[in-house]
């Protein structure tokens, strides 16, 4: 019986030091939602507002000379995978890993520590990732994609819905596609519209990247915080069903402990 109140005292102590690091953890993940979320919706509005400019272009006739119009029926595919820098997120990297293991084989630009850990390649950081990492990460696929060693790039990435929800998926940024709906009257291009498009083409693609770094980021917070409290909530209820049983056998060891001295006092 000693041996068993000494055991769940141990397990007691071990869930208790979990339930700590849970709590720091998503303290720490709360302490960053504000700040990634409005990173993240002004990359949204930057972002947007480079798509709707390109897709107007791509309604012009002249711009389907442009190489970044070239559609090809080949899979040379370049992906850039952006997952998180730390685990204990849930499903969160793992879901980005399933999605791309489902896409076509090719090269990957990780973003992230956990997307470096599983592809290699040059380590950049989500949290830390800046206008000029997307510029340069841009700047060499549109030169790659135009010529000819890409068909497609894509970017894998974790759409925000909500605390609650968020969404691996891919953003197919190259080649361009015409828009249906996109509008483009009363635009004047100058000098014309497919030097416009050709050189508005990295920022549009640096554009799309910035945001959704941090798009990626705002949902491995959220998801992060969503798993601490999951967790220390199974922690604390584990905690309470051990103080328990540990009251139980303490019980247990009292009564047998007196059972013992009155019968020895009746010899």
């Amino acid at each position: 019986m000693g041996a068993d109140i000494k055991s769940l005292r141990n397990r007691i102590k071990s869930v208790d030091s979990t339930l700590h690091l849970t709590k720091a953890m998503g303290l720490v993940a709360s302490s960053k939602i504000r700040r990634a979320t409005d990173a993240m919706n002004k990359g949204r509005q930057y972002s947007d507002a480079v798509t709707k400019t390109v897709d107007a272009l791509t309604l012009c006739p002249e711009c389907i000379k442009s190489p970044y119009m070239r559609m090809s029926s080949g899979e040379r595919v370049c992906l850039i995978v952006i997952a998180g820098d730390r685990g204990l997120a849930g499903g969160y990297n793992a879901n980005v890993f399933r999605l791309v293991a489902a896409m076509p084989k090719g090269d990957i630009i990780p973003i992230g520590k956990r997307a470096y850990d599983r592809f290699g390649g040059t380590l950049l950081l989500a949290e830390g990732f800046t206008y000029g990492d997307a510029i340069s990460i841009s700047n060499m696929l549109c030169k790659a994609f135009c010529e000819g060693k890409y068909d497609r790039v894509g970017i894998v990435c974790t759409k925000y819905v909500s605390m609650l929800t968020q969404e691996a998926m891919v953003k197919w940024v190259l080649p361009l596609e015409k828009k249906e709906g996109a509008e483009n009257r009363g635009v004047i291009f100058e000098p014309d519209e497919l030097t416009i498009l050709n050189a508005a083409i990295p920022e549009y693609v640096a554009g799309v990247l910035v945001h959704s770094v941090r798009e990626s980021f705002a949902s491995e917070v959220a998801a992060r915080r969503c798993a601490m409290d999951s967790a220390g909530k199974n922690a604390q209820q584990m905690i309470d069903d051990l103080q328990l049983d540990y009251n139980r056998a303490r019980q247990g060891a009292i009564t047998q402990e007196i059972t013992e001295i009155v019968a020895g006092s009746g010899m």
